[in-house]
């Protein structure tokens, strides 16, 4: 039921939690006698649910390697809940599933907190049916439009409205809440304006509940990030996309192979580490964000997700190389954009 990056992370708290109950039980909640006390450095990460497992995975292996030396926190707040926390200086990383925006920029700025933006993997945001679901193979993107705009609340309700061969049934919504980053993204590739969105349907940050949700209901329609969809293909089915816009004429499933060719639009997207400029200058999180680089190409294949070309990893191990500072959106979302060209602009503080 779970994948490994959760299964491993339940089994190192469940250790760590043991042991740290020994140790009190043993010593009175006291250092050793004769012992000197050590205290780790600390990296604290918060945000994105989607980039949770990618970040989860390098972190554990970071933490293998500093053995003990290094403990990395990593939350899921939500990518809007992980920038709250990150333009105030609360966290060393912020993981996030779309870029930062303009008030968050602004924000940062007022509080002294520069940040430099690396890509470190893509997502196929792909939306979902329950495997019973025996009349949706494709949609398109002026359907999914139709359904989730704002004056769809209330009104688009059932299957025959979308299509009329489509059976009377009532439609079932599942999406992301309103502080996720896959929200923000969605409404922007869909909808054509980052959160807007009708609000009559079972919304949630944490994604896991979204997939519980779809595999329950016949009825069910909703989006999640591919790394979720993936470990329960046996259990919901992936509708393929088609777009006006796209170069590729007909439905696009979501794939590594789909995504890396550009034809998977607009709901192909890369994943983000935002990492405050003042937190580099610690030793441990410059090792981190370094060894996130080098390593995240294997280790986000682990957890179902899509690594980037070579030379994105490259130019963003230049960016941290050289300290560079800003976005390459300027606090503005865009759809279907390459990543290398994201990495090229000039960075806007």
């Amino acid at each position: 039921m779970f994948p490994a990056w959760k299964t491993r992370r339940w089994t190192a708290l469940f250790i760590a939690t043991s042991l740290a109950i020994l140790g009190v039980a043993c010593n009175g909640g006291g250092t050793p006698s004769g012992t000197a006390s050590t205290e780790s450095a600390v990296i604290k990460v918060d945000g994105s649910s989607t980039v949770f497992p990618v970040t989860e995975a390098v972190a554990e292996e970071f933490q293998k390697e500093k053995q003990g030396k290094v403990n990395v926190t990593v939350g899921i707040s939500g990518t809007g809940g992980g920038f709250k926390k990150f333009v105030r200086g609360e966290i060393d990383v912020a993981d996030a599933s779309r870029p930062i925006l303009t008030d968050e920029m602004a924000q940062a700025k007022a509080n002294g907190i520069e940040f430099l933006e690396l890509p470190v993997a893509f997502d196929a945001l792909t939306v979902v049916v329950n495997p019973q679901n025996n009349w949706v193979t494709s949609m398109t993107v002026a359907e999914l439009k139709k359904i989730w705009e704002p004056d769809a609340q209330g009104k688009i309700t059932h299957w025959n409205q979308v299509r009329p061969e489509w059976p009377n049934e009532k439609i079932a919504l599942f999406g992301a809440g309103a502080d996720s980053g896959t929200f923000d993204y969605f409404t922007e590739a869909i909808v054509g304006k980052a959160k807007a969105s009708r609000g009559d349907y079972t919304a949630s940050e944490d994604d896991n509940v979204l997939v519980q949700g779809i595999e329950g209901n016949k009825y069910a329609l909703g989006y999640i990030p591919y790394a979720y969809f993936s470990p329960h293909s046996n259990r919901m089915k992936a509708v393929g996309i088609e777009w006006e816009k796209n170069k590729v004429k007909g439905p696009v499933m979501p794939s590594l192979e789909n995504v890396l060719a550009g034809s998977y639009n607009p709901l192909s997207r890369p994943l983000f580490i935002y990492v405050s400029r003042k937190s580099l200058d610690k030793p441990a999180v410059k090792e981190f964000v370094e060894f996130y680089l080098k390593n995240v190409r294997t280790l986000a294949a682990e957890v179902k997700y899509m690594p980037l070309p070579d030379t994105a990893y490259q130019m963003a191990m230049e960016r941290v190389r050289v300290m560079q500072t800003g976005t390459g959106f300027g606090g503005v979302p865009e759809v279907g954009l390459p990543v290398e060209e994201i990495l090229k602009r000039p960075p806007k503080a």
